[in-house]
């Protein structure tokens, strides 16, 4: 067996083995993610927030995938029946946070994040800033996905037992 930390066929029996529960915290964890990464970039509206930039066509698949991989890294860390194996300390966890992060500042309104603005100023962002959010978009997918991958491939791989 490889020593990767990843498998697809792992991840999968993973997923085929979740039950109800997992099911309802990946449902649950993927509307906490959509909630709070789209109402402050205002990719779901609400009175609270606004933005100076029509929301793009893109952010609304964007925001869509980061909350279901968000919700199933989500549910890796959730603790499982004693019978279960716990999964191994190749996780991907920083993967997960690094794409979370990244998707806030890929679907957020270019001219609203004042980093941006300091750095680039109002033009800056939008000549600059804007055309890269669709890039971030794909690279937090992408970072959220091999998280995912990881956490997912660990629940059903061997432990390693240290001889004694």
């Amino acid at each position: 067996m490889s020593s990767s930390p990843r498998s697809w066929r792992r991840a999968g029996t993973a997923l085929r083995g979740w039950r109800s529960r997992q099911w309802t915290v990946t449902g649950a964890g993927a509307l906490a993610t959509a909630v709070l990464v789209g109402a402050p970039t205002d990719v779901v509206p609400n009175p609270l927030f606004g933005r100076s930039v029509p929301v793009q066509w893109w952010n609304y698949p964007a925001l869509a995938v980061t909350a279901v991989l968000a919700g199933i890294v989500l549910t890796t860390y959730v603790r499982r029946p004693s019978s279960a194996p716990e999964p191994h300390a190749a996780d991907g966890g920083r993967l997960g946070a690094i794409g979370g992060v990244l998707s806030f500042f890929a679907v957020g309104c270019p001219v609203c994040n004042k980093l941006v603005l300091v750095l680039l100023g109002a033009s800056g962002a939008l000549s600059y800033w804007a055309p890269l959010q669709p890039l971030l978009a794909v690279l937090s997918a992408g970072l959220l996905a091999e998280a995912a991958l990881r956490r997912l491939s660990s629940e059903t791989a061997c432990p390693v037992t240290p001889s004694a």
